[in-house]
């Protein structure tokens, strides 16, 4: 099983903290979002995670390319430069804006049904899980009809599979494992 690589969680809780200790966050988040943008750019990222590049000229175009942003955010990119870790960057943004959200009280949910859930049903599993975790939810939905009834719901890191699928497979493996 691949371990998952933590380290733009640990980027991003670093910079979330010097956010808070300065007063920033949002110029962060704001910053982070553009760089990630930058970043998604395939040459770009080629360019800067490139080994065969001198590491000085690696620094010096990265300085080019986000000399728009604060002293702090380009701080941080020139880091995940030296650590051959700026194909990351987008992820840092990510759980940057995760933990803001988070602060905020904002949870992001995400409910997959096998036909599109209407807006009363919609605001129903929201409201549900505003209870579960105690602030407010923004809840995007999506379709997929191979879990043929029901609703899986991805909040955090938890997943709730009230799917039909999920509920055949689970008595499948009851029966398999003699515990019907």
């Amino acid at each position: 099983m691949a371990r998952r690589d933590t380290a733009p969680r640990r980027y991003a809780d670093a910079a979330f903290e010097i956010g808070l200790r300065d007063g920033t966050v949002e110029v962060w988040r704001r910053e982070l979002d553009e760089a990630a943008q930058l970043a998604r750019d395939g040459a770009l990222t080629e360019v800067l995670a490139n080994p065969a590049i001198p590491l000085d000229q690696r620094l010096e175009a990265t300085q080019q390319a986000f000399a728009k942003l604060s002293e702090p955010v380009r701080n941080l990119i020139l880091l995940l430069v030296r650590r051959g870790r700026i194909e990351q960057l987008p992820r840092v943004a990510s759980e940057f804006a995760r933990r803001d959200d988070a602060a905020n009280g904002l949870t992001h949910a995400t409910a997959t049904s096998a036909a599109p859930l209407g807006a009363e049903e919609v605001r129903a599993i929201a409201s549900h899980l505003e209870s579960l975790t105690g602030g407010r939810v923004d809840l995007e939905t999506n379709v997929d009809p191979s879990i043929l009834g029901g609703v899986v719901v991805r909040i955090g890191d938890r997943l709730i599979d009230g799917s039909v699928r999920g509920r055949l497979e689970r008595l499948r493996g009851r029966l398999a494992a003699g515990t019907i």
